[in-house]
């Protein structure tokens, strides 16, 4: 039974001395020094009889008046047969499974589960889909309770302005999902019902705007030239020389070139594909080089952050921004340079199919191809990107606007 005590004052407890605790106030509060500081408990007994304390804070954090409040509030629970203690652990519980539950919890785990097998892009399109348009909306709901409309409205909403990152937000939201299946925070089977031909606006199919004429990539190339900020004019004619893949190009560290300056060894863990790539350096592609020496001094990433940029390297999508800006908005892409490259450089130039699947790094087609058939072009592809880059600049300075096309093209 708590004992019978004069309850205490603010004056009281403020002058105490450590030797004089426990420092009674009635009812079973009772204040505690513990390596001289004061804090409260309360004596009472559970509802199966056994007696118990319970923390209530330091004092002066928690004062005399919240105290007793607390004090009430627990005498209120032991009259109705709770025991103070045990729903404080339930509340807690309650609260750290609240967190544990929340569907960006499991967004962040799978994230960290698989991006060690991802190249850099996947990785980077990964994280886009969970940090700029899942989480904000989706973040802290319980995984358990989401509905496949709560991932709909989502979706709906980024189709007008991103309708070709809509399949893989999509993709991403279920994966996420399965996580939570297989760790026990979801009932089994209970996978989204995300079925974006009825649900959403059908898409334009179609590719990246790339220009494939000669005349028209002639314009693109001399829009680019123009085109103010000299670290994403060289960036974007790097993409047009190599033909890689922008994330790529902006990605490039000075070690990932050898040492006579010829080649750009790609670490696998960079590419699409999950392999090395070798990229031969031609001499436009060298020169670009030697001007961005001045930015970075040879450290680090080759084509520097611009101002207000978070990444480490030149942010692709200044890429983007810069053709839009210069009115190819639909027109030209940086990865449309691919395109370019593969449609031109075989039609104009009589450049082999392989040689430029080579260049491109693309998938070999058909599981055993792509198993055994590893070949390379090394030696092809160094003529051939030389010859693409003359080409290039030709185009650019309008010396020429087609090229017969080479007899072996016609075998």
């Amino acid at each position: 039974m708590p004992r019978h005590a004069k309850p205490l004052t603010e004056v009281q407890i403020r002058h105490a001395k450590p030797d004089s605790s426990p420092l009674w106030d009635g009812g079973g509060l009772h204040l505690l020094n513990r390596n001289g500081h004061f804090h409260w408990r309360l004596k009472y007994v559970r509802p199966d009889g056994r007696e118990n304390r319970l923390a209530l804070g330091a004092y002066p954090t928690i004062g005399l008046k919240d105290a007793r409040a607390l004090r009430e509030a627990a005498r209120r629970k032991l009259a109705a047969g709770i025991d103070p203690a045990e729903d404080r652990k339930a509340q807690r519980a309650d609260a750290k499974r609240i967190i544990h539950d929340t569907f960006e919890h499991f967004a962040r785990e799978w994230l960290a589960t698989k991006s060690p097998g991802w190249a850099e892009e996947t990785r980077r399109k990964a994280e886009l889909c969970v940090d700029s348009y899942l989480v904000p909306t989706l973040g802290k709901l319980s995984v358990r309770n989401l509905t496949s409309a709560d991932v709909l409205k989502v979706l709906r909403g980024m189709a007008a302005h991103s309708p070709s990152l809509t399949p893989k937000v999509a993709q991403a939201a279920q994966a996420i999902v399965r996580v939570a299946i297989t760790e026990g925070a979801r009932e089994d089977g209970r996978l989204l019902d995300l079925n974006l031909r009825d649900n959403l606006p059908a898409l334009e199919k179609g590719h990246y705007p790339a220009a494939t004429l000669p005349a028209e990539l002639g314009k693109v190339l001399r829009l680019i030239a123009t085109y103010p900020s000299e670290v994403t004019r060289a960036a974007l004619f790097a993409c047009a020389y190599t033909g890689q893949r922008p994330g790529v190009v902006v990605a490039m560290r000075w070690e990932e070139l050898s040492n006579d300056g010829c080649e750009w060894i790609i670490p696998a863990a960079k590419m699409k594909m999950g392999n090395q790539h070798i990229v031969p350096i031609t001499r436009q592609v060298r020169a670009l080089l030697d001007n961005m020496h001045a930015f970075t001094g040879g450290k680090d990433y080759v084509f520097p952050p611009l101002a207000r940029q978070k990444t480490p390297h030149l942010h692709r999508d200044a890429l983007s921004k810069a053709l839009r800006e210069a009115g190819l908005r639909g027109k030209q892409t940086p990865h449309g340079l691919r395109a370019s490259l593969r449609t031109l450089a075989r039609e104009r130039l009589g450049v082999l199919p392989d040689v430029l699947e080579a260049q491109l790094a693309h998938a070999k087609k058909g599981e055993v191809a792509g198993a055994y058939d590893r070949t390379r072009f090394d030696d092809e592809r160094r003529n051939v990107m030389q010859q693409w880059a003359d080409y290039l600049d030709d185009l650019r300075d309008e010396t020429i606007v087609a090229r017969a096309r080479r007899p072996r093209e016609r075998a």
